[in-house]
């Protein structure tokens, strides 16, 4: 699980979206109370006791809006612990992976700011990539694959070295990327190119589609999965 999908997921265990102040008690049975007050909302988690099975162990917890008085928004979890080496780890949380296309929409939306980020970041890398190639063999690859690094020997034209596997075969972190010539002036003037990043799988891996015009700007936006183009505004 990558970080920002870790945060999600404790967003939605303690049902809170930002840092708070915690505190601990005991209620009238003696079981431990956890709260967490925010400037927004202040939450409670309560422990019952716990269930020993060997080596597993499972403990019920209520979780609640400290504000709910009714109760009626009261969420029940069994937390399943594993002792391993003489530590007890974290097995599952029961009921909260009962909402997994809920969980997945949440660790998406955490992503696609660090994916479409990453693609920007990508598309200069290529950029770079695609004049090292020209300056050092004197004309513009056919394809990314011949700014990959080579299988056997020093790099070549075949293979110049100048991009890592992933790029150089157009995905990499949820992001397709194509690489275009659009031609060599009648006057002389050197071949051009363009480059565009979309995203693999539109609003789970990214929003906005990359696009960078043949005299090297860069724009972005969302095209709904669709290819970019240099009427798009110029990415930040």
């Amino acid at each position: 699980m990558t970080p920002a999908a870790r945060i999600a997921l404790m967003k939605r265990f303690v049902l809170l979206n930002e840092p708070g102040k915690a505190t601990s008690s005991l209620n009238p049975s003696g079981r431990p109370i956890v709260r967490c007050e925010t400037p927004s909302v202040t939450t409670e988690m309560q422990l019952g006791g716990v269930e020993l099975r060997e080596n597993l162990a499972f403990m019920p917890m209520e979780l609640r809006d400290a504000t709910d008085a009714s109760g009626a928004g009261t969420r029940e979890i069994s937390m399943g612990l594993v002792r391993e080496d003489g530590e007890w780890k974290l097995l599952s949380l029961g009921v909260l992976f009962l909402d997994l296309p809920g969980l997945e929409s949440e660790w998406d939306e955490a992503e696609i700011e660090t994916t479409e980020k990453a693609a920007l970041q990508a598309v200069k890398e290529i950029d770079s990539g695609v004049e090292s190639y020209r300056k050092k063999y004197g004309h513009l690859p056919e394809s990314l694959a011949n700014l990959g690094q080579p299988l056997h020997g020093a790099p070549s034209n075949e293979a110049g070295g100048f991009l890592d596997s992933d790029l150089a075969n157009g995905i990499k972190n949820g992001y397709a990327f194509r690489y275009v010539i659009v031609g060599a002036s009648t006057l002389g003037a050197p071949a051009k190119f363009e480059l565009s990043a979309t995203p693999l799988r539109y609003g789970r891996t990214g929003r906005k589609s990359f696009f960078r015009d043949s005299n090297g700007g860069l724009h972005a936006a969302d095209r709904q999965g669709a290819v970019g183009s240099a009427s798009d505004p110029r990415a930040e």
